[in-house]
């Protein structure tokens, strides 16, 4: 198909999901990385306690206060 005829199919609000191939996207920035971090027992049993109570994981905790955290010095 050529970019043209894409194009028009995606104007007019046809599903051109069909016409793409997924497997090798990636956003900027948002490949994953491992790091090996070691906490006090204390902070992983407040973590825990934090995790269930809003019922996701540890790492989602973390994740999302470090992530708070680099938003608010980066302004």
């Amino acid at each position: 198909m050529k970019a043209e005829e894409f194009d028009k199919r995606f104007d007019d609000g046809e599903d051109i999901s069909s016409y793409l191939d997924m497997s090798s996207i990636r956003q900027p920035k948002q490949e994953s990385k491992r790091v090996n971090v070691d906490f006090p027992s204390w902070m992983v049993e407040l973590l825990d306690r934090e995790a269930q109570r809003i019922g996701v994981t540890r790492q989602s905790v973390i994740k999302v206060w470090i992530a708070e955290r680099l938003e608010n010095i980066a302004l």
